[in-house]
């Protein structure tokens, strides 16, 4: 069911009848902020970057398995004059609604926005784009939105319907529906320059949401990337053929596995029936010359796994391979837009006082327990990448280990501005960390996902991270609760749970998501109230 409006006052008025904080103030009444007049000439600009599902293991600026065979420079350029956040999480890991805690800097049951395509985000409530339009900076949102309803909040906004698609795809302004051609990620990186140049007004101070669709489901690589992983053998996780037998039901019941899940025609580019539905609407948006170009790299691909025959564990290494192979092409295509933006600050000046930020919406299984996708409050969903460069502020080449997260986003952008948080919202602004003043940090992280029934086929789930140990309950069809001891068990292999030798650790724990559940508004019951069971 749809969360109507009155809906999302009634999950506010719970919050605020249980923290006594003010009830929020409409845009217009921005309580404690600067208004356009008073903002200082000199507030710095904010690019925000955001790509969609790209797993922080596949930034080389964290230095894992794939950094030195499929690096992303420009992406690093980003950590080297600035901090990168190695803990950096998420509070729901699905696109949507972390798109919607992102602008509002509150929780889903709070913003309304629970689950991908059943809701369509309340665009009218408070988010930061919007308090820093009010306070006299420029705003500008280019590329995926993915919240269904049309934003809010900026002088201009250029976005792909849904989740767009990667050849050929339509745009919707303010004036309507379009088609450009060309590939996805080089047209967005042009609308954002091109706004930069000729856009905006100079001399004000300007937020850009520069927002990729790449490198999402079903990973088609751009044409100057078809053939850049040619002959490249990733190496593999050391979990890809986990059997799940230290977790519980949830990780067994789950779909979303390379082995079973992932489709050898839409996903991995072998096709065999061309009068598909997913093929229409992917290779079959390519003009003449992008198919002939295409067809060039995956016949002859798919010529030889047709010839293979393969099956069982040969077949799930060679499916992860394909997958890695269009996933890694898919984010050159993002690196090469990062770079191409922060050539452009360097060249126009803008460099000197822009905060350039690259994110992603989650992070993203690579094959980690035979999985992709995201959903799981394991590490490799939970965890996204955070870069930050903030000249003459952030040290370069720093690096942060405290648990920041999504929520935190809106307040350390008004926090940059100069502008001040408004009370409701339920995150910390990250500045003090980029300043590398000592601050007193969270020392436990609040979690909690709601699509289930939903594609993926991943349980309900809430729980609570602190640096060392996790503590899930997944509530909803089954009722289990798992624990994991991320220092002994970095792969979280082993549900603890129910070992004696953690009781203390447990029941630790468990006051612990008590406490912050009651802090934040969050309850089984009010969970309950939300998407009954689909028809």
């Amino acid at each position: 069911m749809r969360l109507h409006k009155n809906q999302n006052m009634q999950n506010n008025q719970l919050f605020l009848s249980l923290t006594g904080l003010p009830l929020f103030l409409s845009l217009g009444m921005l309580s404690g902020c600067q208004s356009g007049d008073s903002l200082r000439s000199k507030a710095p600009n904010i690019l925000f970057i955001m790509s969609d599902d790209h797993a922080w293991q596949a930034v080389s600026a964290y230095q894992e398995r794939l950094s030195k065979i499929a690096p992303t420079p420009n992406i690093d350029r980003i950590a080297s004059q600035g901090m990168r956040f190695d803990r950096c999480l998420v509070t729901n890991s699905i696109s949507g609604p972390s798109r919607a805690v992102i602008l509002t800097g509150k929780y889903s049951h709070l913003n309304g926005f629970i689950s991908n395509e059943r809701d369509d985000f309340d665009s009218t409530q408070r988010t930061f784009p919007g308090i820093l339009k009010a306070s006299g900076y420029q705003t500008a949102l280019v590329g995926k939105w993915h919240l269904g309803s049309q934003p809010v909040g900026f002088d201009y906004w250029d976005i792909l319907p849904g989740q767009g698609d990667y050849y050929n795809p339509d745009f919707i302004n303010s004036q309507g529906r379009y088609r450009e051609h060309g590939y996805v990620t080089d047209i967005i990186t042009r609308k954002a320059i091109e706004w930069l140049k000729n856009g905006r007004e100079k001399g004000k101070p300007f937020l850009l949401m520069v927002h990729h669709k790449a490198p999402h489901r079903e990973w088609l690589p751009g044409p100057k990337y078809l053939e850049r992983f040619k002959g490249v053998q990733f190496p593999e996780p050391p979990t890809l053929f986990d059997d799940y037998s230290g977790r519980g039901s949830a990780a067994i019941l789950q779909d979303m596995t390379i082995a079973t899940t992932m489709r050898l025609d839409a996903d991995l580019k072998m096709w065999t029936d061309t009068s598909a539905s997913v093929y229409k609407n992917t290779i079959g948006r390519m003009d003449r010359d992008q198919l002939d170009l295409w067809n060039k790299t995956y016949k002859p691909l798919t010529d030889a796994f047709l010839s293979a025959n393969l099956t069982g564990d040969d077949l799930i290494r060679w499916k992860y391979q394909r997958y890695l192979y269009d996933y890694l092409a898919c984010i050159q295509s993002v690196d090469e837009s990062v770079g191409a933006l922060l050539d452009y600050l360097k060249e126009s000046g803008l460099d000197k006082n822009t905060v350039v930020i690259y994110t992603s919406d989650q992070g993203f299984y690579l094959g980690e327990h035979g999985w992709f996708d995201k959903r799981f409050m394991y590490e490799e969903s939970y965890r996204t990448p955070l870069l930050v460069a903030w000249p003459g502020v952030t040290k370069p080449g720093s690096v942060s280990k405290e648990m920041v997260s999504n929520l935190d986003f809106a307040e350390t952008f008004l926090e940059i501005a100069g502008i001040s948080v408004p009370g409701d919202m339920q995150g910390m602004s990250m500045v003090p960390l980029l300043r590398g003043n000592p601050v007193s940090w969270r020392k436990e992280h609040y979690y909690h996902y709601y699509e289930y029934p939903g594609v993926h086929n991943v349980r309900r789930h809430y729980g609570i991270s602190t640096s060392r140990y996790k503590l899930i309950h997944f509530y909803y069809d089954i009722d289990e609760w798992e624990m994991y001891d991320l220092e002994k068990d970095p792969h979280e292999l082993k549900n603890v749970y129910h070992d004696s030798s953690y009781a203390d650790v447990r029941k630790i724990l468990h006051h612990k998501l008590d406490s912050i559940m009651q802090r934040f508004g969050d309850s089984e019951d009010l969970a309950r109230s939300f998407l009954p069971a689909a028809k």
